[in-house]
């Protein structure tokens, strides 16, 4: 089958996508990407787009962000050809850390990487299922920075552009296959 155009890839996710409102707690509406992920091949799909418009950027890791963040960035890489590091919430990794605390739309939260889990130089891929405000992507490029690597690129299955996390993350280029432009 050949692969869907992004706009027709777009839509198929858009249809899948469950929005659960008051989650994780009043006011927000979390979209839900589980439909998406069960359907095989529209995950497949989307791994696929997501690998695609990055194999020209000489990536050399890529990093998952907790926790769904994982789903999309370890087959990513496997289509890459390149390693796949985890970024996770603190407590979750079992060797010597580094961590960075940030601001969320609804508290404050921290991550953590293996401070051993990116090269010197390395040219990052930051991949999470949801661009909303950009603080944790943000505080997860700067974590990788701290660590010596280098974010090219970030990449998310939704962006929801009207929370304005793109221009928190105008230091590399992001990419989304569907952008929400209200809520």
């Amino acid at each position: 089958m050949p692969d869907p155009t992004l706009d027709v890839l777009a839509e198929r996710i858009r249809r899948r996508v469950r929005d659960i409102p008051d989650f994780p707690q009043p006011g927000i509406v979390f979209k839900d990407l589980t439909p998406v992920l069960s359907d095989a091949e529209l995950f497949s799909a989307v791994v696929r787009q997501l690998a695609d418009d990055f194999s020209s950027h000489d990536v050399d890791l890529v990093v998952g962000i907790e926790a769904r963040g994982f789903i999309f960035a370890a087959p990513v890489a496997l289509h890459l050809g390149t390693g796949f590091a985890p970024v996770r919430k603190p407590g979750k990794l079992p060797y010597r850390t580094r961590r960075i605390e940030y601001a969320l739309e609804y508290g404050v939260d921290a991550l953590e990487a293996h401070v051993d889990a990116v090269q010197p130089g390395q040219r990052i891929l930051l991949i999470d299922d949801v661009l909303a405000t950009g603080g944790t992507a943000l505080a997860a490029a700067r974590l990788l920075e701290q660590l010596g690597g280098r974010v090219v690129a970030a990449a998310f299955v939704l962006e929801l552009a009207f929370l304005g996390g793109r221009q928190r993350l105008s230091a590399f280029p992001v990419h989304s296959l569907v952008k929400y432009t209200a809520g």
